[in-house]
């Protein structure tokens, strides 16, 4: 096999270097000769293989980082090409933040809350060991505007996890569209344990110059210390 062959999609020699990124006890100069292999390449097995580096944690977390910048300029370099590998990749992995950072760079904004709205589409509100990835895909859309969100997060007010729940009303009080959640929100907050989240709802509710009449006296039950109801269920802070 010539040197072209291993550069440009060469069989076997793409497979080793396919290995190479994602064994961390390979030599560092190794795995970043295998990273610039993979990019140059091009190939959708190539960037695939590429987007295995995010999945590896090496020593010392220096090199970490920049063997993981490194693939990630990779990737990126490659443009329009590398989406489809990218959006498996969002759907496998655990984590969210090295995929949504590659997706920003060859994507819109609007393109990027579409891949996110479908990726959260797939998910559901019961209890789940590690909910990581939902919290991070609803935490990403207090940093975005689109009408689509609201109605896209409302259910996971009802989510088993306290720390979704809390994105969720973050999420929803980002958008222009909130109104449309009042009625769910009114009923998650009578039903909510949490005091933190209690709070940042109700936070919401004097930003929005929202209330809580038609729940007042379940509603009063419900106020954490520094919280009160007017007579007509106008939130105030003391």
């Amino acid at each position: 096999m010539g040197l072209f062959d291993v550069f440009k999609g060469g069989g076997s020699g793409l497979a080793k270097h396919i290995t190479r990124v994602a064994n961390k006890r390979a030599q560092q100069h190794e795995r970043s000769e295998s990273i610039q292999v993979l990019a140059s390449d091009g190939s959708e097995e190539a960037l695939r293989g590429l987007l295995t580096r995010f999945n590896l944690r090496v020593d010392p977390s220096i090199t970490d980082g920049e063997e993981k910048n490194a693939a990630f300029l990779g990737v990126v370099q490659n443009g329009e090409a590398a989406l489809g590998p990218v959006r498996d990749f969002l759907a496998s992995s655990d984590t969210l933040a090295w995929p949504l950072k590659i997706l920003k760079e060859i994507q819109s904004e609007e393109e990027v809350t579409t891949i996110l709205l479908e990726l959260l589409s797939t998910m559901h509100t019961e209890y789940e060991r590690d909910p990581q990835k939902k919290v991070d895909v609803i935490a990403s859309f207090e940093e975005r505007k689109d009408p689509r969100i609201v109605d896209a997060v409302t259910r996971f007010l009802e989510d088993m996890n306290e720390t979704v729940r809390f994105y969720v009303v973050g999420a929803i009080l980002t958008q222009d569209e909130a109104d449309t959640a009042l009625d769910a929100m009114t009923a998650a907050f009578i039903t909510e344990e949490s005091v933190r989240v209690r709070i940042r709802m109700l936070d919401g509710y004097i930003e929005r110059s929202w209330t809580l009449g038609a729940v007042k006296d379940e509603a009063s039950k419900k106020m954490p210390t520094g919280y009160t109801l007017g007579k007509k269920g106008e939130v105030r802070k003391k």
